[in-house]
C-alpha cells in the first residue's frame, strides 16, 4: 500500500462502519456533501478518518430531520461566509430553531403519553365490566366505579360515534369544504 494510504477505506467499509449503503455514500458524493480523501491509481475512492466522521455528521442532522437538500445549503451557507464567526451564526441560528422544534414535538409526545397512560388507566377497568350487552353501552357506563371518573378524551371518541347531525353541523361542514 502507497504511503499516506494505510489509514484509507475503501467505500464498502465505510458503509460497513457507518450503517450505510455504498448508494448512500455515492449520492452524497454526487451532492458535494462527501468527497474521498484520495483515489486509487484504479479510481476506487479511499476514505479517511475525517470522511468517516461526515458521514457519522451527517446521520446526526438526519435523524434531527434535516434533508440532504437542507445539509448541502447549510454547507454552502458555512463556505459562501466571509469569517468564521459568520459562518457559525447561520449555523446557531439553525440549530436553535431545529431545538426550539424538537422541544415543541417532545411537549407533543409527553402530552400524548399522558393521555394513552390516562386512557390506559381507566380502560384496565373494563376488564372487570359485567355488562352482557354490546359495547354500545360503554358510551353511558352505568359502573358505579366510574361516576366521579371523567372519560379520557381518547377513550370519549369512541363513545361519540357518527350519530344524527344537527343542521348546524351540516352547515358547518359546508364551510369547511
Amino acid at each position: 500500500m502507497a504511503q499516506g494510504t494505510q489509514h484509507r477505506i475503501k467505500i464498502g467499509e465505510l458503509a460497513r462502519k457507518t450503517g450505510k449503503t455504498a448508494r448512500a455514500l455515492h449520492l452524497y458524493e454526487e451532492l458535494g456533501l462527501l468527497t474521498p480523501a484520495t483515489r486509487t491509481s484504479g479510481g476506487f475512492r479511499l476514505y479517511g478518518p475525517d470522511q468517516v466522521a461526515r458521514v457519522y455528521w451527517i446521520s446526526k442532522l438526519q435523524d434531527m430531520g434535516f434533508s440532504l437538500p437542507q445539509i448541502q445549503s447549510l454547507l454552502a451557507s458555512v463556505a459562501a461566509s466571509e469569517t468564521a464567526p459568520e459562518a457559525m451564526h447561520g449555523v446557531r441560528e439553525l440549530f436553535q430553531a431545529k431545538l426550539d422544534e424538537t422541544r415543541k414535538a417532545m411537549m407533543r409526545l409527553l402530552e400524548l403519553e399522558r393521555d394513552l397512560i390516562e386512557s390506559l388507566s381507566y380502560l384496565e377497568g373494563c376488564r372487570v365490566c359485567s355488562e352482557p350487552a354490546a359495547p354500545e353501552v360503554c358510551s353511558s357506563c352505568s359502573n358505579d366505579r366510574r361516576a366521579d371518573e371523567p372519560t379520557p378524551s381518547l377513550v370519549a371518541g369512541i363513545h361519540r360515534g357518527p350519530g344524527p347531525r344537527s343542521d348546524e353541523e351540516d352547515h358547518e361542514r359546508t364551510d369547511l369544504r
